[in-house]
């Protein structure tokens, strides 16, 4: 069974190892969950030490609140178009560095602002390493509420199980930052094509986004008790 300190001090590991990759004059995007986390309390310390930055774009408003609380200069995705940097965390990492994300119901936001980075990195403990992606995880969707049947019956003909993302210590689904919901999509037989699938699932009316990130990290920075690996995409 892991070790649920030792996991969170590689979570930390990773998080301030990624500090390092901020630069003066940087405007970055800071993606969401515990492994971010550790990295915006770093890059707030680094700040009031005297790293000037341009400023941060949060992927959810938990982010922004951390931003906020630890003296981080917050920019809101709709006035940028370009950020030099962006840090996000993953659920689940192939060898080629692509990503399944959603677990923070933060995906659509994240692809956004992944997608206007000049270089995109995941920050991750060896936990989240995967020979292939969706056997650790299920692919979480994002659905307009209006279309959910519809979204489901569509998955369901595409081969998957999706089930309705239920909130915790709160009745009801899970709502996004965009007012929507999440379906998990699970698979009885994984897809051996998984480019295809998002691209299937896309054409739903009123799926927004998927969790899926493929091809857009440029690197990885994945800790583990022999301290943080760079990892680049396997050819």
């Amino acid at each position: 069974m892991k070790n649920a300190s030792s996991n969170q001090e590689l979570k930390k590991l990773a998080g301030i190892h990624a500090a390092d990759l901020v630069q003066d004059g940087m405007l970055i995007g800071i993606g969401t969950g515990s492994t971010v986390a550790f990295f915006i309390k770093e890059l707030g310390r680094r700040i009031r030490e005297g790293l000037h930055i341009r400023g941060g774009v949060p992927t959810s408003c938990g982010t922004r609140l951390l931003c906020i609380e630890e003296g981080i200069p917050v920019i809101d995705s709709m006035q940028v178009n370009r950020l030099d940097l962006a840090i996000d965390g993953a659920d689940e990492i192939d060898p080629c560095l692509n990503a399944i994300k959603g677990g923070g119901a933060a995906h659509t936001i994240e692809k956004i602002v992944a997608s206007m980075s000049d270089e995109f990195i995941l920050v991750a403990d060896e936990s989240k390493l995967s020979p292939a992606l969706l056997t650790k995880f299920p692919l979480p969707v994002e659905v307009i509420p209006p279309a959910l049947s519809l979204v489901k019956k569509r998955i369901e003909l595409l081969g998957g199980k999706p089930v309705l993302r239920s909130g915790v210590r709160k009745d009801g689904p899970v709502i996004t930052e965009n007012g929507n919901f999440v379906l998990d999509i699970n698979f009885d037989t994984r897809p051996s094509d998984l480019e295809c699938l998002d691209a299937e699932l896309k054409k739903i009316p009123g799926l927004l986004e998927t969790g899926l990130f493929s091809g857009i990290a440029k690197k990885a920075l994945i800790s583990s008790k022999d301290g943080v690996e760079t990892r680049f995409p396997e050819k």
